[in-house]
């Protein structure tokens, strides 16, 4: 019996970002094999390539993940199909060239549609700056220090410690309150942490002047028990901290003391030392958020000291992080950001040279697992700015004939000619009479130029996080005057993370509105609370009465049948202190448990009380399920479900509910704006668009691995991450996987 070709991904949790080389590498493999230096794909393996019967590419130009969540009822076919997902960069102008590479065969059109494949640049042009984030957030002119200091909102939006914040009492103030000028001088702070009984305490503080000069470097001994020294990282050890008498007061004072009236702090993510230093300082530069990066994401320090400054720091010889050397990283970053400006800095194309750093990792990783001698794909070692190779020509000379239809197509000399063929059905037409005859094809499909106005994506955006928002929010009561909230917050914190709780009293009694972080945690108290009592009170949980919410039973359990959530539980109420390797062992003993993912704040870095189990059987998920809960019947704080955003879902959640301070509880009345035409006219054309691909899809012979691709977007009115799914298809009509 033949062999059926199988892919698997790790595609789980936040490992779920794959960048458009990375596509290349998958389509290069799967369309060559071990020929032409084609390699296994970093991210993902290919079993039995050799019997893969062909490779589609189904490309929905001009769509992004916001249009599949927005439309995520409407993509039946997409959503029930593809197991794997993965998210990709907002699309540049060559996204066709950067799925099979660029190449002399492959020349520029100047066709109606002006989609043109161009090689690409070290510098990037003047109109690609526009669409980078930081041009975006600054502008191209230089400025002084003032215009980089974080704004009150931005404080607060990064849980930076402020006056007058509940969380922050008993916290000094450095009572730096001068008047800043782009002539205050500059400190850059950092600190180690170790775990205690308490959370995160500081164990060492350095500070540096702006010349470098070291001011303080030294050890703290924390007040309270330690439970993990986090040696790989903070560097300390238990013999370092025995003869110290420093405690936490001496170097706020210290501090204090060192520190001008009109200083401005520097370091990398700073709310977390300020924190730990329980401290409160009034401007700050963070770099985290200098070197501005899309939705939310942010580089690490040790990437911007090589790619900025070219210097390597937090090497792994040494045994945890300098923090006089981090420090003294951020300090220099802040200082070549606000002397060169930011046009300069964008030229830098950052995001490029992460990925070629990315690659070139792998690479590195590849030669240590090789024989002597064995060479690795050059490309991966290539400088950013060079292109990559163009495959097709190889598919070509081996008496292949790769296939392009929507906007361009490939003829059999191998050059981009325009396409007269306009419409969806048209392609569709002639994909399912073309495909068969081609072992590699693209389709592109597309929604129309009328349907990419910034007005009516700016309206998607935020109908999306809208709904997001309601769906993440509870409200609770009634409960008594004089009610415990200490009590009701505990008890609804064992469903999952709480963004905010805050107590409504313009009812008769007073209820609570809590905003979860994660959907799960927001329907395990609906369906775990509601009718319980909580805090002496008989409570009815429920989430707010809104357009949005309507469907919402609707949605929730189509995201259970969702296939991407299949063998996925979701599990609430462990101990923050807990890392993967205890839940490993804790779960041990739960069969056939596959991967663990344990979600963390992407800003702070800090774990949640949540995980993700998955199985590699959906029955000994629902086996699982039954385990725990039997274990909560006998007292144990776990509570679990199946889950409803496990995969990259989870992320884009996270980044949109972030993204924008709404306020949860709109009214129905406040919501009852009638859809508009263009967007009733898109709904019905997406969901064509999904019947399209469906058809497509089932024409397919068996072993085809198909691949389907939103581009997402990145334009001066803002940027759009995509979407990719993937699968190949077996006997039975769906994804061997």
């Amino acid at each position: 019996q033949e062999k059926s070709s199988r892919l698997s991904a790790a595609l789980f949790g936040e490992d779920c970002e794959i960048s458009h080389d990375q596509v290349y590498e998958l389509l290069k493999y799967a369309a060559l094999g071990k020929c032409h230096n084609a390699t296994q794909p970093s991210w993902c393996r290919i079993y039995h390539q050799s019997h893969l019967a062909g490779v589609v590419v189904i490309v929905l130009h001009e769509m992004s993940q916001l249009h599949f969540y927005k439309f995520y009822l409407q993509f039946k076919h997409l959503r029930k199909v593809f197991q794997h997902r993965f998210t990709l960069p907002p699309s540049s102008a060559n996204f066709l060239a950067s799925l099979y590479g660029e190449g002399a065969n492959l020349k520029p059109q100047n066709n109606a549609q002006g989609l043109i494949s161009t090689s690409s640049e070290c510098i990037p042009k003047n109109s690609d700056l526009q669409c980078d984030p930081i041009i975006r957030k600054y502008g191209e002119s230089k400025r002084g220090l003032t215009s980089y200091t974080l704004t009150l909102e931005e404080l607060k939006k990064n849980d930076y410690p402020m006056k007058g914040s509940p969380g922050c009492k008993g916290y000094m103030y450095t009572e730096c309150d001068q008047q800043r000028t782009d002539s205050s001088p500059l400190f850059g702070l950092d600190c180690e942490m170790c775990l205690t009984a308490r959370g995160n305490e500081v164990t060492r503080v350095s500070l540096v002047d702006a010349q470098g000069q070291c001011l303080l470097n030294e050890l703290v001994k924390p007040e309270s028990t330690i439970v993990n020294y986090r040696t790989r990282y903070s560097g300390i050890t238990r013999k370092m901290l025995l003869p110290v008498k420093t405690r936490l007061p001496d170097i706020q004072s210290r501090l204090k003391k060192i520190l001008p009236h009109d200083a401005v702090l520097v370091g990398h993510s700073l709310n977390a030392d300020l924190q730990a230093l329980q401290m409160i300082h009034p401007s700050v530069i963070d770099t985290s958020l200098l070197f501005a990066r899309n939705e939310g994401r942010r580089y690490k320090l040790k990437f911007l000291a090589k790619a900025v400054l070219g210097k390597e720091i937090q090497c792994e010889q040494k045994l945890g992080h300098d923090p006089a050397e981090d420090a003294r990283a951020a300090l220099e970053l802040a200082q070549f950001f606000i002397e060169q400006g930011p046009a300069k800095v964008a030229e830098l194309n950052l995001e490029m040279l992460l990925t070629a750093e990315r690659l070139t990792e792998v690479s590195q990783n590849k030669s240590a697992l090789q024989p002597q001698g064995c060479s690795v794909q050059k490309q991966l070692n290539d400088p950013p700015h060079l292109s990559k190779p163009c495959f097709l020509d190889c598919l070509q000379v081996t008496g292949q004939k790769p296939l392009l239809l929507g906007r361009q197509e490939v003829d059999s000399s191998g050059l981009c000619q325009s396409n007269l063929s306009t419409s969806n059905k048209q392609i569709l037409q002639r994909a399912l009479e073309d495909v068969p005859l081609s072992t590699f094809s693209i389709i592109q499909f597309s929604l129309g130029p009328e349907y990419i106005a910034s007005h009516l994506l700016a309206g998607f955006c935020e109908k999306v996080r809208s709904k997001l928002t309601d769906m993440l929010t509870i409200y609770a009561g009634p409960f008594e005057e004089s009610f415990c909230l200490k009590s009701v917050k505990k008890e609804f914190r064992r469903c999952g993370p709480i963004q905010s709780l805050t107590v409504v009293t313009e009812t008769y009694q007073p209820y609570v509105c809590i905003q979860y972080e994660v959907l799960e945690a927001a329907q395990l108290a609906v369906e775990s609370l509601n009718g319980a009592e909580v805090a002496g009170s008989w409570i009815k949980v429920q989430r707010p009465v809104t357009v949005a919410t309507l469907d919402c039973d609707v949605l929730i359990k189509e995201l259970e049948l969702d296939i991407e959530n299949e063998g996925v539980i979701y599990v609430a109420g462990l101990k923050k202190s807990l890392t993967e390797a205890d839940l490993q062992e804790e779960f041990s003993q739960l069969k056939d448990l596959e991967t663990l993912f344990l979600p963390k704040d992407l800003q702070s870095g800090k774990h949640r009380n949540c995980c993700f189990l998955k199985f590699q059987k959906s029955q000994s998920a629902v086996d699982a399920l039954e385990v725990i809960n039997n274990w909560a019947a006998k007292g144990s704080k776990l509570r679990s479900r199946k889950a409803l955003a496990s995969g990259h879902l989870w992320r884009w959640i996270w980044q949109m509910n972030h993204s924008s301070g709404k306020q949860v509880g709109n009214s129905l009345c406040e919501k009852m704006a009638p859809l508009s035409d263009s967007e009733q006219d898109l709904r019905k054309k997406v969901k064509k668009l999904d019947q399209h691909v469906k058809k497509l899809y089932r024409s397919l012979q068996n072993n085809t691995l198909c691949v389907v691709l939103f581009p997402g977007m990145n334009s001066i009115h803002g940027s759009q991450s995509g979407l990719g799914l993937m699968g190949i298809k077996d006997d039975g009509g769906s994804n061997a996987c």
